[in-house]
């Protein structure tokens, strides 16, 4: 039982520590909404964002460094994925903008990830003898629990991304036929009323 305790409180740990950096949210039209993280001097970064739903599905996105240096810069994109090594300690921002657009708002994603994960295995690099069997599974439990959890997201991703295609051509098909029916019925009650005008007996005026 303290075995399978242990073992789902390092599930728990490991989807809390994956989560920690992902957000779907809402971007109106003509808005622009920004996020804010603080990175130390030289650790590795990486950006990846995804528009799912709205519009043409695409979005502006500009990364700054804390000096108001422009890293990363880029319009209209619907995914991308930009990597990079902070040159100075300080509020990093990156902003989505979906101001080009007047009435379509956007559900974007995005995986904000800084510094390299702890190795499940404390000093890992530094044994000095080969890992028992315990730890090797661990590490390649916790290995393969990545990969599912990286498929799990880009899967639901694009089921979001399918799910709200298939409602926007279900709304469109259906406003199309609710008008194609309306013309139909009116172009039957306009038959109607101009063949019934051919049979009625036109009385002439008293003299």
């Amino acid at each position: 039982m303290q075995v399978t305790l242990q073992f789902l409180s390092f599930i728990l740990f490991v989807f809390s520590h994956v989560f920690a950096g992902e957000l779907t949210f809402e971007l109106p039209d003509n808005e622009r909404q920004c996020f804010f993280e603080n990175i130390e001097k030289g650790t590795e970064s990486t950006l990846e964002f995804q528009v799912i739903t709205g519009g043409q599905y695409d979005v502006d996105m500009e990364l700054s460094a804390p000096n108001g240096q422009i890293l990363y810069k880029d319009v209209k994109k619907q995914y991308d994925s930009f990597t990079w090594k902070a040159d100075q300690t300080g509020i990093h921002k990156f902003c989505f903008s979906n101001e080009f657009s007047t009435f379509s708002h956007k559900v974007v994603y995005f995986d904000f990830q800084v510094g390299e994960e702890k190795p499940i295995v404390e000093n890992l690099s530094q044994h000095a003898t080969a890992m028992t069997m315990m730890e090797t599974a661990s590490v390649n439990i916790h290995e393969d629990l990545k990969t599912i959890l990286d498929y799990q997201t880009h899967h639901r991703l694009r089921e979001a991304q399918g799910r709200g295609f298939a409602e926007d051509l279900n709304d469109r098909v259906f406003y199309w036929s609710l008008g194609q029916s309306i013309i139909i019925l009116v172009i039957g009650v306009g038959q109607v009323l101009v063949l019934r005008s051919f049979f009625t007996e036109k009385r002439g005026s008293k003299p």
